[in-house]
């Protein structure tokens, strides 16, 4: 009887790797241009093979846009990509995967009525006589997930999975496969620490194979605990490029920036008197979290800190009626039941920016006007005729607040970077103008310079009555601004921190998080 082997999760990357130290790819004076936009101007980079090398820089710096030219999604303008010497083709998935480059994207590709399991092997399902080796598959899936310390049900629905396991099935099916060249756009921002350090020893393991690695991130410590080179790019040029030792995280930021810029605390102190705008009254979740009670006050940033698959999401997603739930909510001291669907929470005066922007928060195709102004047409029409003029002018002075440029504001979302996405995401319900605004993971994907923008606004609108309650992995926002804090376990609420009188850190948050049992 004939068996098909598999590669197991140690080997499926063994394939001819190049010499360390030889160039994997070449670029020559690279360009690109949108339009009037230059993206990428006279980029010369070499990424050598046997290393961890990572692209950083403000939002719309270009590193993305290079990525995906290495990737062979994005043509070049001007200048040339060589990949193991031979002459890159762009726009051709095939000439790709035989040149061995595997990728990554913010954007997720999951299927999501397909199972994890095949997710893991789309495109790539092997066959013997026209039928699939299932065993094999499920050998291999499970050494995957044994492999980056993570337990995703071969047989669950993508679609039904958190944004944090869609992206680790993204990341297994970009490992298993015979690449040379490994490119990783944002790869960890829904990840937990764990999920985090396993796929750090992966790539590791990546580069002492001889493989190239290529990182592109916003999280600076990250990319100094694990890269061996990082590049710097700054208005679509480059700005420095170093081995890692001579890099510190200020002299990243002053070189992506021009400047310095850190997270600060910048907590604005309630009134005591200060009135319960909303109140969450045993608050379950189908699948979520359970039994939950939250005060948010006029004017309040209220943060929920927990790992990732604790249930903090969740909360967010009932409350908007995305989830089914059970519980009672009382908004302005009017009592009601949870909203069963999102049109009903935004009549009540809630709104959510979800995790994730791409598929939840906004239309790609669409200008950044329109994807603003859908939320209530009537503000800039009369008589069912949008007026361009007051769109303009009632638009511009809100993206001003979150530092998009209003020149941009016909633009498809599309073509923006992942900060600018961010940027019209608060935007739009700045625009709608809620009581109670629900933020998951605000500054996702999102450069330093973005991030202490977003922060600053957020606290411009609690200060002029805005209720938010926000969820975060980034403790040391949840501690920066918020007036209270509460700790998530396994679903149920498992503390509350008065941040107003404890002045709390992120550590001090992370070691109660710790403490606490399920």
């Amino acid at each position: 009887m004939s068996h098909l082997a598999l590669p197991d999760a140690e080997t499926a990357t063994a394939g001819t790797p190049a010499r360390a130290g030889s160039p994997a790819m070449q670029a020559t004076g690279v360009g690109k241009t949108y339009g009037v936009v230059q993206a990428l101007s006279g980029i010369d980079l070499a990424i050598e093979a046997g290393t961890i090398h990572s692209l950083v820089g403000a939002n719309g710096a270009g590193k993305s846009t290079f990525l995906g030219c290495i990737a062979g999604r994005v043509t070049p303008s001007a200048g040339d990509i060589t990949v193991f010497g031979q002459p890159h083709v762009y726009g051709d998935p095939h000439f790709a995967h035989q040149a061995g480059i595997a990728t990554v994207f913010q954007e997720l590709t999951i299927v999501p009525a397909m199972s994890a399991l095949e997710n893991v092997f789309l495109g790539r399902a092997p066959s013997l006589g026209g039928l699939v080796p299932f065993k094999a598959m499920r050998r291999t899936y499970d050494a995957l997930c044994d492999r980056f310390n993570v337990s995703i049900p071969w047989n669950a629905a993508a679609g039904s999975l958190s944004v944090a396991d869609q992206q680790m099935l993204e990341i297994m099916r970009c490992v298993h496969s015979d690449a040379r060249i490994f490119l990783f756009d944002e790869p960890t921002t829904s990840l937990a620490l764990p999920e985090r350090q396993s796929l750090f020893a992966v790539m590791r393991q990546l580069r002492a194979s001889g493989k190239a690695v290529v990182i592109v991130s916003h999280a600076l410590e990250e990319v100094l605990e694990i890269s061996d080179v990082i590049t710097v790019f700054r208005d679509g040029k480059l700005s420095r490029h170093a081995p890692c030792e001579s890099w510190t995280e200020r002299s990243l930021v002053e070189a992506m920036l021009g400047h310095y810029a850190s997270v600060e605390r910048r907590v604005r102190p309630l009134a005591e008197d200060a009135p319960e705008k909303l109140k969450i009254e045993g608050l379950t979740v189908d699948h979520g979290s359970q039994d939950v009670t939250i005060h948010v006050r006029r004017g309040e940033i209220v943060g929920i800190a927990g790992l990732v698959g604790s249930g903090r999401s969740s909360i967010l997603k009932a409350l908007v009626g995305q989830r089914r739930a059970t519980g009672k909510i009382v908004i302005d001291g009017t009592a009601g039941l949870v909203p069963r669907r999102p049109r009903e929470a935004l009549e009540r005066g809630i709104a959510l920016i979800p995790e994730d922007r791409k598929t939840e928060g906004l239309i790609l195709d669409m200008s950044v006007s329109d994807n603003i102004i859908g939320t209530n047409f009537s503000k800039v029409s009369q008589g069912g005729v949008i007026s361009k003029r007051r769109t303009l002018d009632l638009l511009g002075p809100v993206v001003r607040r979150y530092g998009f440029d209003p020149a941009r504001l016909g633009t498809p979302v599309r073509l923006l970077s992942g900060g600018n996405q961010q940027k019209v995401m608060f935007s739009k319900w700045d625009y709608k103008g809620p009581s109670i605004l629900l933020i998951d993971e605000p500054t996702r994907g999102v450069d330093v310079g973005a991030k202490s923008e977003i922060l600053h606004t957020l606290q411009e609108l609690a200060g002029e009555g805005l209720s938010i309650l926000m969820v975060s992995s980034e403790l040391e926002e949840i501690a920066a601004i918020c007036n209270t804090i509460y700790t998530i376990s396994a679903g149920r609420i498992t503390g509350r921190i008065d941040n107003d009188r404890d002045h709390v850190d992120a550590d001090a948050i992370l070691e109660k998080l710790f403490e606490v049992k399920p």
